[in-house]
């Protein structure tokens, strides 16, 4: 991905100011306006931008604090903070939405930019969403525990476009009194979506942060993804790309080839043997030494479902092989038995623009090592290949294990 600073002329012909640029690995996207937090367009809005445009977006992150002083960069320290806070006392609020249209504006008229526009916000920049859903022509516009929201809720009728909320239940610059008073407002509004992440205080998606929470952050993000495809795009056929990894993995077995449809650092996670690799090296590693190549020659993947959605593809699957090979991933250790094997298994696919990023793997491990001999079903209230049986066909009995 390409990044680099622009620089922007006001609309009002006060001045120019800089704004961050980073471009997707295709050079053109939709375009997505990142609006700051307090600490101005720092390592960590930099960072979100790259992450961004590694989703597909033109994203650009305009220096909002730039009336009072260019370029601020803080970091989260405590003479930070009352740096940062200073600034955003002295922020003039219509001024800077001034710019965020302009920034939008900016976008549009850029070659990269080969659709519509949308805004992102994060705290400050959570309010500045959520108001440029109210007076911009942003398509859509998805804010992060913005403060100061409730203050505005008069503006809720102009929204036209999509907007989407994040908001943090024990957030301390948005009490309970105004959490509520924004949720009551905006609830059955047309094109408004609010998310409250329970038990989540402010920058919960602000990784490395105090508070941050992977899981939260993470639901959040599918969400985000969610409400600027479908108003913005890009648009990818995620089901495609995974058929022709799962191409590369098992037909071809060619390791290059299916690291070729993953992004930089990807990661695959077999959850019950905790194998696979996190990152190029270590997983190419893992393909090569222990899994494109140790499937046995009769491995089948017969597919039961397949659900889509805006980051990842869901399959379940039923993974068939005979034991004739060690299959270090799923039997680690285990000499060959020679025994069939049938088992179903689900498969949680994550992309990032259109490029896998991970892949969470389930199967019942108990299922596995029994059809292999070396779990005995009638000391535990574990099944063998009965499971995958009646996945196929479910009047097969129920309960079976069960006693009374």
């Amino acid at each position: 991905m390409a990044a680099h600073y622009i620089d922007i002329k006001s609309a009002d012909g006060s001045g120019s100011f800089r704004g961050y640029l980073a471009l997707p690995a295709a050079g053109t996207g939709p375009g997505l306006v990142l609006a700051q937090e307090i600490f101005g367009v720092n390592k960590t809005m930099r960072d979100v931008a790259d992450y961004y445009a590694e989703e597909g977006y033109v994203v650009l992150v305009p220096d909002i604090f730039w009336r009072q002083k260019p370029d601020v960069e803080l970091g989260y320290t405590e003479a930070d903070w009352q740096a940062a806070f200073g600034y955003f006392q002295g922020f003039d609020e219509a001024k800077g939405m001034e710019d965020i249209q302009t920034a939008i504006s900016t976008l549009r008229a850029r070659p990269e930019v080969n659709g519509k526009v949308g805004v992102l916000g994060f705290c400050l920049g959570g309010k500045l969403a959520y108001l440029a859903a109210c007076r911009t022509d942003a398509d859509v516009s998805v804010g992060y525990y913005g403060v100061g929201i409730d203050a505005a809720l008069e503006e809720a009728d102009k929204v036209k476009s999509p907007l989407v909320l994040h908001i943090a239940e024990l957030d301390k610059f948005c009490p309970p009194e105004a959490r509520d008073k924004i949720l009551q407002t905006l609830k059955g509004r047309p094109n408004i979506t609010t998310y409250v992440y329970g038990g989540q205080d402010h920058a919960f998606a602000r990784l490395g942060g105090e508070h941050y929470h992977r899981p939260s952050a993470l639901m959040a993000h599918e969400r985000t993804i969610a409400a600027l495809k479908g108003a913005i795009g890009p648009h990818y056929d995620l089901s495609a790309l995974w058929d022709k990894h799962c191409e590369y993995e098992f037909g071809t077995r060619n390791v290059d080839d299916t690291m070729s449809t993953m992004v930089a650092e990807p990661y695959v996670n077999h959850i019950p043997t905790m194998t696979g690799g996190v990152g190029y090296k270590n997983l190419h590693a893992f393909y090569t030494n222990h899994f494109v190549n140790s499937n046995p020659p009769d491995t089948a993947l017969v597919p039961i479902s397949r659900t889509v959605g805006a980051t990842q593809v869901v399959d379940e699957m039923l993974f068939s092989f005979t034991h004739t090979t060690e299959i270090p991933w799923m039997l680690p250790g285990v000499a060959p038995t020679g025994k069939r094997v049938e088992v179903p298994l689900l498969a949680v696919i994550n992309f990032r623009g259109d490029k896998l990023y991970h892949e969470h793997i389930y199967w019942d491990q108990a299922s596995v090592l029994v059809q292999v001999g070396l779990l005995d079903p009638k000391l535990l209230p574990v099944v063998g290949v009965e499971a995958s049986r009646k996945l196929l066909d479910e009047t097969l009995p129920s309960n079976t294990l069960l006693t009374g």
